[in-house]
């Protein structure tokens, strides 16, 4: 399923926050949204979604406005992880991994559902974990808990918003590696919004940047992941360390 982007654009007063932005998500693909803080990144993101209303412009799934679709419909084919995720709830992990059957069950578990839940926790890893509550998981243990609730939504696009956000080293390279399984093992196609440029070149497909609301390149990591591109995104120097050749890590100045 393929995902079009088409002129989209948010204003807010008479702010473009985002400005008359297009492109295209091919379906089983791995995409990073990056730029700099206001770039519209998440304003993107929830207009992809449909969490946010555009100002103008479409997005199309399979060549129909998702605007014009059934909740429920575009439910079955599209999760968002949003940045923030607050439950006044005391729930377990079953529990809130059971929440992304919800577009088929309307609350009513059959067994079908339960082996996709079970199939998502196992996934994810969490089966050890599966009884405890929210509060008692780390960090990383609560976000993979997350993502395992948007995989048993079972949809082909996954959209995540920061997934990284407030994680150590260690909690982000393995949910990155999650979501890289995901599109290599599951056919799932990823996009995310995510603010560190050397994740984003480890394991993106293709990525889209942003400045100032407007999109100023969409392409594949590697042609985008050069030190001049990078410092007009960013405007501030950049560098690319290298190691026996190959491109290590990125850097400013």
């Amino acid at each position: 399923m393929m995902m079009e982007i088409s002129n989209l654009t948010k204003k807010y007063g008479q702010k473009n926050v985002v400005d008359q932005v297009s492109f295209t998500i091919e379906k089983g693909t791995f995409t990073s949204l990056i730029g700099p803080n206001g770039a519209g990144k998440s304003t993107v993101l929830a207009m992809m979604s449909r969490l946010l209303q555009p100002t103008s412009g479409e997005v199309l799934l399979s060549s129909q406005n998702i605007f014009k679709q059934k909740d429920e419909t575009v439910a079955k084919k599209l999760a968002i992880l949003k940045q923030a995720n607050q439950l006044t709830m005391r729930i377990q992990v079953e529990e809130l991994v059971a929440f992304g059957r919800y577009p088929y069950t309307q609350g009513n578990i059959t067994a079908e559902d339960r082996d996709k839940i079970n199939q998502a926790i196992t996934y994810l890893e969490l089966d050890d974990l599966r009884t405890m509550y929210l509060d008692e998981l780390s960090g990383g243990q609560k976000q993979r808990a997350f993502i395992a609730m948007v995989l048993a939504q079972d949809t082909e696009i996954i959209l995540l918003d920061e997934p990284l956000n407030n994680l150590d080293m260690r909690h982000a390279v393995q949910i990155m590696k999650i979501l890289r399984r995901l599109v290599d093992e599951l056919g799932k196609t990823v996009v995310i919004v995510i603010h560190d440029i050397n994740f984003a070149s480890c394991y993106s497909d293709q990525i889209i940047a942003l400045k100032q609301g407007k999109l100023i390149i969409h392409d594949k990591t590697a042609n985008v992941m050069q030190a001049d591109i990078l410092s007009d995104i960013y405007d501030m120097p950049m560098n690319i360390q290298e190691y026996n050749g190959n491109k290590l890590s990125y850097y400013f100045k």
